[in-house]
């Protein structure tokens, strides 16, 4: 594998392609740059924040245990994105103060209408999950 190639396989292996339009939710001073770099450079621009009122193709959703509601921010990011979107939940690792189960990842994902897909290593201390469109809301 090529150089460019690593440096962007965990962005193109979450569905990030150029040109995709991503919004970046839950960003704090924690967060993993290098994860951040390698979305931006397989899309070919930044990251829009918080405050971005356009439709997106995608969004990174940063989130750790005591952040607030899961679900709601789940329901959050849906807000500005396209039909055929996704999300990208990024959490601590397992052992980290701030990490979340995989399986409230999965319920709160239904709850919101999208569908929990593997997880992966995401940098060093991150855990990224890819929620679609389609799940099945249930009603809290």
């Amino acid at each position: 594998m090529a150089i460019g190639a690593q440096k962007t396989a965990l962005a193109e292996k979450l569905g990030f392609e150029k040109n995709l339009v991503v919004q970046e939710l839950g960003w704090d001073e924690d967060v993993d740059d290098v994860v951040r770099d390698q979305i931006e450079e397989v899309i070919g621009s930044g990251l829009e924040d918080d405050d971005y009122d356009g439709v997106v193709d995608a969004v990174v959703l940063w989130w750790r245990d005591g952040d607030g509601d899961l679900i709601d921010d789940c329901v959050d990011a849906l807000t500005n994105l396209a039909d055929k979107g996704f999300v990208v939940l990024l959490v601590p690792g397992a052992g980290h103060p701030d990490h979340v189960d995989a399986s409230d990842i999965a319920e709160a994902a239904q709850t919101a209408g999208l569908k929990a897909g593997t997880s992966t290593r995401a940098g060093e201390e991150w855990i990224a999950t890819k929620l679609v469109q389609g799940g099945v809301a249930k009603q809290r």
